[in-house]
């Protein structure tokens, strides 16, 4: 069955589509500048996750009825893991700790931003499919940013006061 999108829908899958490739560039990027391997595991996975919203957009743009199975992926939850402490003991780290605070900080923007543009599209689709498909994706958006956010508050890096 074909999907007819309406020009809206087909403007605000265009608009998702660099955002997924701005975010999959991102994990791509950030994933080589951090030092702990933990962290490195997280950008990588949600960098995978990103290809796969990137896959669904353009399988709507292209008239085809999203796949929203994760089939073949390796999406293991790192949820428990991000929670783990780590010590802090040289000034490299604290430097690498800084570093990786931004990164986050910025990666936690980032998936504010598109889960809020998810939430303007899911009320703007007329198609029931692109509708569902667009409410995965923030979910799963809104996902990676309590995966960041738990990473960061951790390891020091959000104060939940």
């Amino acid at each position: 069955m074909n999907l007819q999108l309406s020009q809206k829908e087909r403007m605000f899958l265009e608009d998702a589509k660099i955002q997924e490739e701005v975010c999959i560039e991102k994990y791509n990027n950030y994933s080589g500048q951090t030092q702990d391997p933990q962290l490195k595991q997280l950008f990588n996975r949600l960098s995978g996750e990103e290809q796969h919203h990137h896959d669904i957009v353009n399988q709507m743009l292209q008239g085809q009825q999203p796949n929203l199975s994760h089939a073949g992926l390796n999406l293991q939850s790192q949820q428990g893991t991000a929670q783990q402490n780590t010590s802090q003991g040289t000034a490299g780290t604290q430097q690498g700790n800084q570093r990786d605070k931004m990164l986050c900080t910025d990666l936690l923007s980032t998936e504010k931003y598109v889960s809020g543009t998810y939430d303007s599209d899911v009320f703007e689709s007329a198609s029931p499919a692109v509708r569902q498909a667009m409410q995965h994706i923030q979910q799963e958006e809104q996902k990676h940013g309590e995966e960041l956010f738990n990473y960061m508050n951790s390891h020091g890096m959000y104060n939940v006061k």
